[in-house]
């Protein structure tokens, strides 16, 4: 994208110096000609930020490039401006509301115009004001992607926080919540260790050995638990990032949206993995209190690890929405692309 829009500086730049080359400008001109200058300017100037935060240099570039084409407007004759009148309401069109009434004068211009009518001042200056809000919409619009991705990977940071603070409390005390079960007939059975135990009377509260079960269960579950149940569950979730790619269409914006929807789901599917164990330990999953091996545990833990999508397609049908907002290739008319303005590169 970044390479795209120093494309358009310097064919704007190259519109604006063709304009003002003819001969000497009135006042008036020569002060939109010179000011669109000075945006183009500040455009290749943000540009030129290889560092830092792209995504915000790109944003002001394209702020200044939407400026100096509003200039360029300014500057056209009406004949020119006819000839850039399809691309100008096409791009209206698509970023404002039916009932705006900007939008109604403008397809009225439109019409006037391909029955043979020729374009007025006041007719250009309807066009340049409607131009100009359709400008401020798209932006808002990308920056309403920029701040959904950056919810996104902020609840993901906290997530990852939060599993990371998890597995290693389980590491230091596995005895404290073990994932143990009591299969009858078996013994105990945690996630990475086994061990015989006359399971009957311990299961009804009584003591065996003097202990108790959850005394037997802390004994049997290991500092591995926690860890190896989030990581088979982050690898489920990986999984199913994988493929939900299959639906994603990418986006022009400069904001990875995409990819702050797939990282999500990591630390996700990790606790996900471990509060499904969690309840069925706690016999919340009728028939399934008691899993039989550490391999049906683990085995649980991939299922409760894909089982994230249950949790995460809510957030991806708020990013497609947010998405289609913006206009271009998500939108849900193929159709429209956000070349709709010269002004608009992708």
């Amino acid at each position: 994208m970044r390479e795209g829009l120093r494309s358009r500086v310097v064919e704007l730049e190259a519109l604006l110096k063709s304009k003002t080359a003819p001969g000497p400008l009135t006042a008036c001109d020569q002060v939109l000609a010179d000011q669109a200058l000075e945006s183009l300017d500040e455009a290749k100037e943000a540009l030129g930020h290889e560092h830092g935060r792209p995504a915000a240099h790109i944003a002001v570039a394209q702020t200044q490039l939407d400026v100096a084409y509003i200039f360029l407007l300014r500057l056209l004759t009406l004949e020119d401006m006819t000839a850039h009148l399809p691309g100008i309401v096409a791009f209206i069109k698509e970023h404002l509301p039916l009932g705006d009434e900007r939008r109604a004068h403008v397809d009225e211009i439109a019409l006037s115009v391909r029955a043979g009518d020729t374009l007025t001042e006041n007719q250009r200056e309807v066009l340049v004001d409607a131009s100009t809000v359709a400008h401020q919409v798209h932006l808002k619009e990308k920056l309403r992607v920029r701040s959904f991705a950056h919810i996104v990977f902020g609840v993901t940071a906290a997530l990852a926080i939060i599993a990371a603070l998890i597995a290693m409390a389980g590491a230091a005390s596995p005895g404290t919540v073990p994932l143990c079960f009591n299969p009858t007939g078996i013994g105990i059975v945690c996630a990475t260790a086994t061990a015989p135990a006359p399971a009957g009377a311990a299961a009804n509260g009584e003591r065996v050995d003097g202990r108790s079960l959850d005394q037997m269960y802390a004994d049997v579950a290991t500092q591995w638990d926690y860890p190896v149940v989030e990581l088979v569950g982050l690898v489920a979730a990986a999984v199913a990032a994988a493929a939900s790619l299959r639906r994603i269409h990418g986006t022009s914006t400069p904001y990875n949206v995409p990819v702050a929807l797939a990282l999500l789901k990591l630390p996700t599917g990790a606790l996900t993995a471990l509060l499904g164990l969690l309840l069925m330990r706690g016999d919340f999953i009728p028939g399934l209190s008691a899993l039989d091996s550490s391999a049906q545990i683990i085995a649980w833990a991939v299922i409760f690890g894909y089982a994230q999508q249950l949790f995460t397609r809510f957030v991806d049908n708020q990013a497609q929405l947010v998405l289609n907002s913006v206009g271009g290739p998500t939108t849900r008319n193929p159709g429209k692309t956000m070349r709709g303005s010269p002004a608009q590169p992708s």
